[in-house]
């Protein structure tokens, strides 16, 4: 991963900064200010580190605790030319004056139960001319005649210089314009997420197992394909949606994170054939216990996945519970850490156990403060 940081900006991880803008947000929709009292947010980052995933989750946060109904409108800026924020030229009515169409962005719904989000993704790696027509976006949330509502929060996102990506040097004149944060790969951030987006319990194992290849960008590599959350999350799909079967997979895998790391995560998923049951696990059934270091963090994924799926069987769960007190007591607590991030309010649920509430009792002082 590369360690290079922004000087003279916050660094935080993609948890921590989407709770902190949403609730900024939160605070100032529900107290009435404007919301254009939050100044514009510009996200700094390696590509793939979760910029454009932050902003969804920023979103479906803000839609959570106001009631309100959160639209985005992701506008990759590297693809438009000035002409395309300010619309296309045309006569007015009489054909005495020049007018500008509203460009498909500025259509948003300004009711009072709506909040948009435009996103203005890339914008370091837009040309300067196309950097010049965001400094009215990001500040007089005006683009020529045109007018964002106020209901809409404006945040940029962009790679670093540093990065080895398409990125222009921001003119000083609209970096002042912007609230900058630089977002910092986090493990446990992305598996909190993961395990409620629905992530393949293979690759959440995988990465449990060897973390430091969530974020393997190197901006001195020439490597066309390299492990990110992005790109794992494509991984993810793959098994989800096409087939589980890494060997059949394999190729198709290789070409998102990378020839090196496909083999070590092939070689790693073998282990699942020492797994037991996970279905006669939650069933309550004598289980045998796997071994190894690589096998129990396949095991508490299968197991997390599983709970995920089945989250209101509570007495299958309890039979889980059970289980997992018999593992070794590190993945006894990243078992039952794993539970708690199933969802938001998951821990409630848990702690009405009485399974649960024993395993508080004798291994909770491992958790650390998670409960």
């Amino acid at each position: 991963m590369s360690d290079i940081k922004m000087a003279n900006i916050p660094s935080m991880n993609v948890g921590k900064m989407v709770e902190k803008l949403s609730s900024a947000y939160c605070a100032i929709i529900q107290n009435n200010y404007p919301i254009k009292t939050m100044p514009s947010v510009m996200l700094w980052g390696p590509p793939g580190v979760g910029k454009s995933q932050a902003v969804r989750q920023i979103a479906k946060e803000i839609g959570d605790r106001t009631g309100k109904r959160v639209n985005v409108t992701d506008v990759r800026l590297l693809l438009f030319n000035p002409i395309d924020l300010r619309g296309i030229p045309t006569a007015n009515a009489d054909k005495t004056l020049a007018v500008w169409l509203k460009p498909q962005i500025f259509q948003m719904d300004a009711r009072d139960d709506i909040v948009n989000i435009l996103f203005l993704d890339e914008i370091s790696a837009a040309p300067q001319s196309v950097q010049a027509a965001a400094y009215q976006i990001t500040l007089d949330r005006v683009v020529g005649e045109h007018k964002l509502p106020d209901n809409c929060i404006v945040i940029a996102a962009g790679n670093r210089m540093t990065d080895k990506s398409v990125a222009f040097k921001m003119p000083k004149a609209l970096a002042n314009r912007l609230m900058h944060i630089e977002i910092a790969g986090s493990f446990n951030s992305w598996k909190e997420w993961a395990i409620r987006s629905g992530i393949n319990e293979k690759v959440l194992g995988f990465l449990s197992f060897r973390q430091s290849y969530l974020m393997g960008f190197d901006s001195s590599s020439d490597d066309l394909a390299f492990a990110t959350p992005r790109s794992w999350e494509m991984v993810s799909n793959l098994l989800n949606c096409v087939s589980d079967d890494i060997d059949d997979m394999f190729s198709l895998i290789s070409g998102i994170v990378g020839l090196g790391v496909a083999v070590e995560f092939r070689t790693w998923a073998k282990v699942y054939k020492d797994l037991p049951n996970i279905e006669d696990v939650f069933d309550g059934k004598t289980m045998k216990m796997p071994t190894g270091t690589d096998a129990m963090y396949a095991l508490t994924a299968s197991m997390t996945t599983y709970a995920r799926d089945h989250k209101e069987e509570m007495s299958r769960i309890a039979n889980s519970i059970r289980y997992a007190d018999k593992m070794p007591p590190d993945f006894s607590t990243v078992l039952m850490k794993d539970y708690m991030y199933i969802d938001k309010h998951y821990k409630e649920k848990l702690m009405t156990i009485p399974e649960f509430s024993k395993w508080l009792q004798t291994k909770g002082r491992l958790m650390n403060g998670s409960v």
